[in-house]
């Protein structure tokens, strides 16, 4: 079985969807025959939302089967807000959503594959790897 956990960002899953650049396509391929891929809901949400047709929920909603999907614990969320607090009061403010992910990153043990830089500001504050991605 494969060891290496990845947690792979909406960012990321939205370019490979868009097919905007051949280099993701390429490297997410590799990472999804090579790697175990934890997606959160939270991630499937963003997709969602940001879906133009019934058709592409439907893609969405297919390529779920093909990972592990993760969800929070009862302190999660309670988590991703204290990590939101301490980084905005030391005077890096980070989206709610993004530190959520960081923190259910961390409790599952993936590392985070994104293309957000500011994922290498949340490491400095919470233990996770990050791998980013430069298109």
């Amino acid at each position: 079985m494969r060891d290496n956990k990845i947690l792979v960002d909406t960012s990321v899953w939205i370019d490979y969807f868009k097919g905007q650049s051949p280099y993701i396509a390429n490297l997410m391929d590799v990472i999804i025959t090579e790697n175990n891929i934890y997606v959160p809901r939270v991630v499937i949400a963003e997709l969602m939302q940001g879906c133009k047709s019934e058709k592409e929920v439907s893609i969405i909603e297919e390529f779920l089967d093909a990972f592990f999907i993760i969800d929070s614990s009862e302190i999660t969320w309670t988590k991703a807000g204290k990590l939101s607090f301490l980084m905005k009061k030391r005077g890096k403010t980070v989206n709610l959503i993004d530190c959520y992910i960081a923190v259910i990153a961390n409790e599952n043990d993936c590392k985070v594959l994104t293309l957000d830089k500011h994922f290498n500001d949340i490491k400095n504050f919470l233990k996770i790897k990050v791998d980013g991605i430069r298109r």
